[in-house]
């Protein structure tokens, strides 16, 4: 829950540069997991839960904008 709310602390930029970053960092882990090369296996699932919580909190944000 801690990476949640200083998820929501953030402006929508730099959720977006966040989200940017983790899918590059994710695209690395996914390479070094093909080549057997991972020292930690369980980053991979941490990444892709953080990117997921990036998504929900900039779809929120969306949602609850007046129109």
């Amino acid at each position: 829950m801690k990476i949640t709310k200083e998820f929501r602390n953030l402006s929508s930029q730099e959720l977006q540069s966040r989200l940017t970053e983790s899918r590059k960092e994710l695209l690395k882990l996914n390479a070094l997991a093909r080549t057997g090369n991972v020292s930690n296996p369980g980053k991979i699932k941490q990444v892709r839960k953080n990117i997921a919580r990036i998504l929900t909190l900039a779809h929120s944000t969306e949602v609850q904008k007046p129109r």
